[in-house]
């Protein structure tokens, strides 16, 4: 039996509680993920921001890793925002946490500095309607390089890449959770509804 239309949102650490509250604002279903049993009802997935090392660590304590390749995997949507990023990832500069490997690039946490240089501005986003999208960045991560299959959505003035997509998998260094705009959250369900 098919998974539910319902957005998950991993549920172990960071700002899942401010990614459930913009899709209940969009009438979106959508339910914390914590175990392997919560992922296989849902239809998709959002990983949020928060400390990756801590969410790496949980992940693995709760034996999540291998279901959440096989999620990734098996073509259902997956967005990962800031940490989650990261832990989508096939490289990371540091190294450490291990990433899932799943999308094509090489990242760099905390790519542009500690928290006092965390910022704001606003991004133009492929393929996204109203205008630019006011991205809040928090010890965000950078993109260093990308592969040949990777989508890049949005980049900041100087190039640095900060969205992309690569098939069923989005990734973001920012926040859009910590705003009231909900066009990348109704963008990722229409990602959902369209593989539903």
């Amino acid at each position: 039996m098919a998974p539910a239309p319902t957005v998950g949102v991993l549920a172990l650490q960071g700002d899942f509680e401010e990614h459930l509250d913009a899709l209940d604002a969009l009438d979106v279903p959508a339910a914390p993920v914590r175990t392997a049993d919560e992922l296989a009802r849902v239809g998709a997935l959002i990983v949020p921001g928060g400390e990756s090392t801590a969410m790496a660590k949980l992940m693995d304590a709760y034996g999540l890793r291998e279901p959440l390749r096989a999620f990734a995997r098996s073509g259902s949507p997956v967005w990962g925002t800031c940490a989650g990023m990261i832990l989508l990832a096939e490289r990371i500069v540091e190294g450490r946490p291990e990433p899932l490997g799943l999308i094509d690039m090489l990242v760099r946490r905390n790519g542009f500095g500690r928290q006092v240089d965390s910022f704001e501005t606003d991004v133009d986003f492929a393929g996204l309607d109203g205008g630019p999208f006011h991205a809040v960045f928090i010890r965000a991560p950078a993109v260093v390089e990308i592969g040949p299959a990777v989508e890049v959505l949005a980049r900041l003035d100087d190039g640095t890449v900060v969205a992309a997509r690569q098939g069923n998998l989005l990734v973001t260094a920012f926040h859009p959770e910590l705003t009231t705009d909900r066009r990348l959250h109704a963008h990722f369900a229409a990602m959902l509804a369209v593989r539903a």
